[in-house]
């Protein structure tokens, strides 16, 4: 089982949530049940989804929970955009936030890259120590 907390995109992710936590309350009330919910969930989404993908036995399956979590921090990334513009989120604020998006969108994707590189080749091995003008037989 790996640790989720040796991982620096939980580090980061982790970090962001508690970020958008302290810059969600000053959204508008209407948004409770909207907007402001609709990015909290996404931010605890992607620590989620890394957490759940650490406690998982095989690597297919790490893998499938890193997808989550990468799509989860793209999402969170247009919805921080989205609020900016609707002047829920300061310039500061926002630029702060999708700074920290950035960084764990590019580290949840060098990480789920590593386990998609084709891996090289084993040695092929030794030939046969039969006579080479033998016919191989069915």
């Amino acid at each position: 089982m790996r640790d989720h907390r040796k991982i620096r995109a939980f580090e980061v992710a982790d970090a962001l949530v508690l970020a958008i936590y302290k810059a969600t309350p000053r959204f508008p009330r209407e948004e409770q049940f909207g907007l402001t919910s609709q990015i909290r969930r996404a931010a605890v989404s992607i620590v989620s989804n890394i957490v759940e993908g650490c406690a998982r036995s095989t690597e297919a399956d790490y893998l499938r929970f890193l997808d989550m979590a990468f799509g989860s921090a793209r999402e969170l990334g247009y919805q921080i955009s989205l609020a900016h513009r609707l002047g829920y989120l300061a310039s500061q604020a926002c630029e702060s936030l999708n700074g920290s998006c950035n960084e764990l969108s590019g580290l949840l994707g060098a990480l789920i890259r590593s386990f998609r590189r084709p891996q090289a080749p084993s040695p092929t091995p030794q030939a046969s120590s039969r006579n080479p003008d033998e016919t191989p037989r069915p």
